[in-house]
């Protein structure tokens, strides 16, 4: 898998830099209703192939992603908890 294989997946799932796993599970599942061919609208046989490729594409990244459970990681995935820490005096 290249860069640009990650960057074509996105784009052809229409999702942007930062996504949850749940975001891609669920814009994978609406792309594939609205192009299945037994939907009767918009049926495209291969559009539903790349929808598909893009899926595992995105999907083998995340299974390989290395995750950080760093202080300073989970503050940027938390923001709303590091401005109660911040400012609501919590633990430090």
């Amino acid at each position: 898998m290249t860069f640009d294989d990650l960057q074509k997946s996105l784009e052809t799932l229409g999702l942007y830099d930062r996504v949850t796993m749940k975001q891609i599970k669920s814009r994978h599942r609406e792309l594939v209703k609205r192009h299945h061919p037994d939907s009767g609208n918009n049926a495209d046989g291969e559009k539903i192939k790349q929808i598909n490729a893009a899926y595992r594409v995105l999907s083998e990244y995340l299974e390989s992603y290395r995750f950080s459970f760093s202080e300073d990681e989970f503050y940027v995935q938390n923001p709303e908890e590091r401005l109660r820490r911040q400012f609501m005096g919590g633990p430090h």
